[in-house]
């Protein structure tokens, strides 16, 4: 890469590839890149794993019509990764992605199984106080732990009214359940959970110490918008 694209680069995606050149090498996959995929080292090799095929993301997200997207390896829920071999990857990418899921700890156990011992989890997360996200309530461990023990269906609806009063900012209470319907009717991605980086630390420390989840926390950096996380998968 020149220096003059470097500095044509935003500082926010030079310092994603700045991590991506420390960190990542050998085989992986990248969740969910849409038309973000991270830059990578030529020490890295990579796939790319959606839960749709380029045509079908298109038409589910019409707001990305004109917008280079990745070509899809593997068609595969991210949250559960049922056709990636378990400790099979040297590294997973999931950047932007974790907020999307509706039960993040079975998610995260999930990246975590495909992984190798000493394996790479490279996340980059926005901070809710930096978007459109800023009015709502930081989601609690207690919140993400009956997710995992007892399946998120059951707050899906809470979800989706929160995004259409406090993201979507609708008053009316009609409008808001009829927000509810179609957009459950359509399976659209929302940003179910909201974290500020230091909520997110408090988050990984309480996989690592309450479920017993292998992991480290190597790297946590606030990168303007968002927060970079890099973990290792520890036995």
């Amino acid at each position: 890469m020149s220096t003059e694209t470097i500095e044509a680069e935003p500082l926010l995606y030079q310092y994603r590839r700045f991590f991506a050149n420390q960190y990542l090498h050998g085989d992986g996959i990248e969740v969910g890149a849409l038309n973000h995929p991270l830059a990578l080292p030529e020490t890295a090799r990579i796939k790319y794993v959606d839960r749709l095929s380029v045509p079908d993301l298109r038409r589910h997200y019409p707001e990305l019509a004109d917008e280079p997207l990745v070509e899809v390896d593997i068609i595969d829920n991210g949250e559960h990764l049922q056709t990636v071999e378990e400790a099979s990857q040297d590294f997973v990418i999931a950047n932007h992605f974790i907020e999307h899921c509706q039960d993040p700890i079975t998610t995260i156990e999930n990246l975590l199984r495909v992984l190798k011992k000493g394996g790479i989890l490279y996340l980059a997360v926005p901070d809710k106080r930096y978007s459109f996200d800023s009015d709502r309530p930081i989601t609690s461990f207690e919140h993400l732990l009956k997710d995992y023990q007892e399946g998120p269906e059951n707050s899906k609806v809470s979800h989706y009214q929160e995004w259409a009063e406090l993201v979507l900012k609708e008053a009316d209470k009609s409008q808001v359940q009829d927000i509810v319907k179609k957009l459950i009717k359509r399976d659209y991605s929302i940003h179910f959970h909201v974290w500020e980086s230091r909520n997110f630390l408090d988050f990984l420390v309480s996989l690592k110490n309450h479920l017993n989840f292998p992991l480290e926390v190597q790297r946590l950096f606030q990168n303007s918008s968002e927060f970079i996380t890099i973990l290792t998968k520890s036995r």
